[in-house]
């Protein structure tokens, strides 16, 4: 999926609904995300959802 197609469904969604990932077997709020550049010829860029390490 791209930041794009992920934008776009997300706009679908009502705008106070959180975000959760699967985590370890269960659900996780996601608190962050970190972007990595191209790492490379070809590479696309990354963008990398991190989990609410507090729960």
């Amino acid at each position: 999926m791209t930041v794009a197609e992920l934008v776009e469904a997300l706009a679908k969604l009502p705008a106070d609904a959180v975000v959760l990932m699967e985590s370890d077997g269960g659900l996780s709020l996601v608190s962050a995300l970190d972007f990595v550049a191209a790492q490379g010829p070809g590479a696309p860029a990354e963008v990398i959802l991190l989990p609410n390490m507090e729960e």
